[in-house]
């Protein structure tokens, strides 16, 4: 699975992308994560991604984003702010197979 981040200059989220991965390795799914920031996702997404998820600090930007990554065919959505942590990994993996569920 190949997860786009997307938060305001693509470095915020490495705590979250980090804690993905951890637990996407703990549970024996292959996973690609990038993080980009606001002013690369519109290109970005572009490139094959399965699945946009959005940083909670950038929720106002949502509309845009989600529209840049409908465009692409990508699912999209807004991390939950309880996710968006060290500890949030279970709960973005679970987001993020939602997300690539929709795509089917």
């Amino acid at each position: 699975m190949r997860v786009l981040f997307v938060c305001s200059a693509g470095m915020s989220s490495t705590i979250a992308v980090n804690a993905l991965k951890e637990e996407a390795k703990k549970n024996g799914i292959e996973i690609e994560v990038l993080a980009v920031g606001t002013q690369e996702f519109v290109d970005e997404v572009k490139n094959g991604w399965d699945v946009a998820m959005v940083a909670p600090q950038i929720r106002h930007r949502y509309s845009y984003l989600e529209e840049a990554a409908k465009e692409a065919n990508v699912p999209c959505a807004l991390i939950q702010p309880q996710a968006y942590s060290p500890l949030g990994g279970s709960r973005l993996l679970a987001q993020a197979k939602t997300l690539f569920e929709q795509r089917r």
